[in-house]
């Protein structure tokens, strides 16, 4: 079995726990390959550590079983960015605070490295957004897992971001921009600024906007197989696209098309964990006494 691994260079608190992981996976007989970056860290923190492979996320882990994603939801987003369209499952190991993507604590070795060896877990296919714009400015990566937002530049003038969904326009919202995200995306930024919380196996699409002159301009959820046409103008002469924190920043009066991306990210979950149990557990709803 081969299994890739990601992480990020903030681990000092749990860099025992992630040596234990992986001398307990490569004692097991598992090939482990680990993104270059993060294999450099880990050898200047770690002295002893099993035999890895270096490879660049997204060439040539892409033979492994699994990709085991260390540290929070930003390592998980950036590994899912990587491996978009090669359908490699993820499996979330927090490392750090919330972890919302993440099934499993990096403490929890024993659990991890039972699940990986026998495939005791269940992979749920989650939709991606996908970003078409035909200009200048290079995409570099167009996939989110989350969301797509666009907003103002650095200026206190509002932007103008009219939508069109499908053939029809829907409106033109004014304040500090929009946000569009998938189910698995709706318990981030879309949270924060007064989205609906979504189920992440559900077809459907969250357009929450931000800071909306408007207090008529509410959250909406349109079905996921619709694609929407975006126009912002602004006083500003630039505004800001953020594709799962990766940001492109493009020319007042330009337009952007979100779709549904033509694949989905597998997202590993261990078995007893539900999208309830999540809420509960991540979001702080309160104790399950049953």
């Amino acid at each position: 079995m081969k299994i890739a691994i990601l992480g990020n260079s903030y681990q000092q608190a749990a860099l025992a726990h992630i040596n234990r992981l992986l001398q307990a996976l490569a004692s097991q007989g598992v090939e482990l390959v680990i993104e270059r970056h993060f294999g450099h860290y880990l050898k200047s923190q770690l002295p002893g550590l099993p035999a890895m492979r270096e490879c660049q996320l997204g060439g040539e882990s892409m033979d492994a079983q699994v990709i085991v994603s260390i540290g929070g939801d930003g390592t998980f987003l950036r590994a899912a960015q990587a491996v978009a369209g090669f359908g490699t499952p993820i499996m979330g190991v927090n490392s750090g605070h919330l972890g919302y993507l993440t099934t499993a604590d990096v403490k929890d070795t024993l659990v991890i490295v039972d699940a990986l060896l026998h495939s005791n877990y269940r992979v749920e296919r989650r939709s991606m957004l996908e970003l078409d714009y035909d200009g200048e400015v290079h995409v570099s990566n167009p996939y989110a897992l989350n969301e797509i937002a666009i907003l103002r530049q650095e200026t206190s003038s509002m932007i103008d971001v009219t939508v069109d969904i499908g053939d029809h326009l829907l409106t033109t919202y004014k304040g500090d921009g929009l946000l569009v995200c998938t189910p698995t995306g709706s318990t981030a930024y879309n949270l924060s600024v007064g989205g609906p919380i979504l189920d992440p196996m559900s077809q459907c699409l969250a357009l929450s906007p931000i800071s909306p002159h408007a207090l008529t301009m509410r959250p909406i959820v349109v079905r996921d197989d619709t694609q929407l046409t975006i126009t912002t103008r602004s006083r500003a002469p630039l505004y800001q696209v953020s594709i799962d924190g990766e940001s492109l920043i493009l020319p007042s009066g330009t337009t952007v098309k979100i779709r549904r991306a033509p694949f989905t990210t597998g997202v590993i979950q261990l078995h007893g964990t539900n999208f309830a149990h999540t809420l509960r557990s991540k979001l702080m709803w309160g104790k399950d006494n049953r």
